[in-house]
């Protein structure tokens, strides 16, 4: 996924399947300046990584 991507799906009220590593994630914050994105992984608040927007896949992409 790209950068511009990660930060529409953060900014959108709409809620979207997006999966790290075949995990599902929830977008927490997107640094479109380093292209890097924190997502809370599964349903744990604690459970959260810093990651490149390029390991970040929505539902139905390659």
């Amino acid at each position: 996924m790209d950068t511009k991507r990660a930060m529409q799906i953060y900014s959108s009220k709409d809620t979207f399947s997006v999966q790290l590593g075949g995990q599902p994630v929830w977008i927490e914050n997107v640094d479109e300046v380093n292209g890097m994105a924190t997502v809370q992984v599964g349903s744990d608040p604690l459970n959260t990584q810093t990651v490149s927007c390029d390991r970040l896949k929505e539902d139905g992409e390659e």
